[in-house]
């Protein structure tokens, strides 16, 4: 049913067709009718879990490339680009622009200015005015990567990037994290998402982001810290009762002793190289062997000899090669991708393929998404919070770039799930039961409503200063009811979504009702 009469803004397909132009996804002349064309059920289900979200760019891609077409190009990861427009906003961001390095040092110089400061109303503003900048940038970290998602022009890999922030989860108010929270989403995770699990965990495994979180920086010979060590483990490669003993794990922390991080890496580099033999810098990344412990140590049944920096990756080729690794992380991605209770058999084969690949991240998505268990499950899949407001955004504003994206993080804040806000090291839980209590549903209502109506700030300035804005445009109301709705989605609403929608007063309803559905909910 047609929704009823409103007032719209003028119509934007062009613009966003110069948009997707300038990314590179299709051609305008021919996306339009490639759009509109209407795509099979079974093409929609299976895209509804591949992409972050339908939008007219990807269903027309899809349509000119075909299902295996499609995923090859996804998964080779050779066009990861934004929309101009929305690449310029992220860079605006000193949290994106700025050298950790320099971010870090900042951070400690004016820390060192605010001890030596004497007690008083000017040392306590100072210290209010850097926990602000701290929390600005982390805020920053966090609109950088839901632009990523919404904007993305592969939004498979947007994906990718998402699951792995949430599965190597660290939290933005410890510590200085919120200082390198961005650098861990475009510099850490973004590179190795699609590539090998292995060069992914290193990755990580130097990153100052997870060295702070995890406190391997404070694990040193004598005094060792366990706790990255036990979550390496545990959450990051072979799960909970895969056979590892607690010796196990006190042998990994041994094996991780002295690899931390320094702000001023370079000059360290030169006076440790000097000092001592064995000194290694990767970026911020520092292993100081004069922190490390040289004990042979025996990790799996595994002997490493005490030989420095050369037994980290010894040991993470050992941990990531166990049968029990590729079980853990392919499960981990079925019950993402396919179902909260993935069939045996899916998993299974999905294993199989990281153990044949030596843990190809896209070679074991192939697996997955060529299986027919991804489809025989179809519709019954509950978003989590991101998935809902990513996949929400791209239907609405179908690639039109924003200029504020505070309201995406507020959004998803206000629905539970923000993007680096886990406190504990296990990420978000990505199952129904967790996201769809009343109190859920009603968050997501008060946000369909917000992006349905227009009346969000997505296309304002941001606050100033002062906290002043501009004034609201008026009748910037997205127009749901498009080719794209009418191509992939209206032919397939259940009874009691087209009867919700027929009972819409105006544009605003229409659109808050259909992103609100359970047929929207659903994936």
């Amino acid at each position: 049913m047609p929704i009823p009469s409103a007032p719209r803004p003028p119509p934007r397909f062009a613009a966003r067709c110069l948009l997707w132009l300038a990314a590179g996804l299709c051609l305008p002349a021919t996306l339009a009718a490639q759009a509109a064309a209407t795509p099979s059920l079974a093409d929609i289900r299976w895209l509804r879990r591949a992409s972050f979200g339908l939008d007219a760019a990807t269903l027309a891609r899809y349509r000119q490339l075909g299902r295996r077409g499609w995923l090859d190009e996804q998964l080779a990861d050779r066009n990861d680009s934004l929309p101009p427009a929305v690449r310029a906003l992220i860079e605006s961001y000193p949290a994106v622009s700025t050298p950790p390095a320099d971010l870090l040092a900042a951070a400690i110089a004016a820390r060192r200015r605010l001890r030596a400061m004497p007690a008083g109303d000017a040392r306590i503003a100072a210290r209010k005015a850097l926990q602000k900048q701290g929390r600005e940038l982390a805020r920053q970290a966090q609109q950088a990567e839901l632009l990523h998602a919404i904007y993305g022009s592969n939004p498979l890999k947007e994906q990718m990037v998402w699951f792995w922030l949430n599965h190597f989860s660290v939290y933005a108010a410890k510590g200085g994290v919120r200082l390198v929270a961005a650098d861990y989403e475009e510099h850490v995770i973004r590179p190795h998402a699609l590539g090998k699990f292995r060069d992914l965990l290193l990755a990580t495994l130097q990153s100052p982001a997870m060295l702070q979180y995890l406190d391997n920086a404070r694990n040193v010979r004598g005094k060792t810290n366990e706790n990255y060590a036990r979550e390496l483990m545990e959450l990051h490669t072979l799960g909970v009762g895969a056979g590892y003993t607690q010796q196990d794990v006190q042998q990994l922390a041994l094996i991780l002793t002295g690899a931390g991080f320094a702000p001023n890496a370079g000059r360290w580099h030169g006076r440790f190289a000097r000092m001592r033999p064995g000194f290694v810098r990767d970026g911020l990344f520092v292993f100081n062997p004069d922190k490390h412990d040289f004990s042979d140590k025996i990790l799996l049944g595994q002997r490493i000899r005490g030989s420095g920096y050369a037994e980290i990756r010894q040991a993470l080729t050992l941990i990531t090669r166990q049968p029990a690794c590729a079980r853990f992380i392919s499960r981990q991605l079925a019950e993402y991708f396919v179902a909260d209770r993935p069939p045996p058999a899916l998993v299974a084969a999905m294993a199989d393929t990281f153990q044949r690949s030596d843990g190809d991240i896209a070679a074991v998505l192939r697996t997955m998404f060529d299986s027919p268990a991804l489809l025989a499950s179809a519709g019954r899949k509950f978003k989590d919070p991101t998935q809902f407001l990513v996949s929400a955004m791209r239907l609405a504003y179908g690639g039109e770039p924003i200029s504020n994206a505070a309201p995406l993080v507020n959004w998803l804040n206000q629905m539970g799930e923000p993007v680096f806000g886990r406190i504990t090291p296990d990420g978000w839980p990505l199952d129904a039961a967790s996201w769809s209590g009343s109190g859920q549903l009603a968050a997501r209502f008060a946000v369909a409503r917000a992006i349905g109506s227009g009346r969000n700030r997505l296309f304002t300035a941001a606050a100033d200063d002062a906290g002043s804005r501009a004034p609201m445009p008026p009748g910037a109301v997205p127009e749901l009811d498009s080719p794209l709705y009418r191509a992939s989605i209206g032919p397939y609403l259940s009874t009691a979504t087209r009867a919700a929608l027929g009972k819409a007063t105006t544009a605003q309803e229409w659109n808050t009702y259909l992103l609100s559905s359970p047929d929207f909910n659903y994936r």
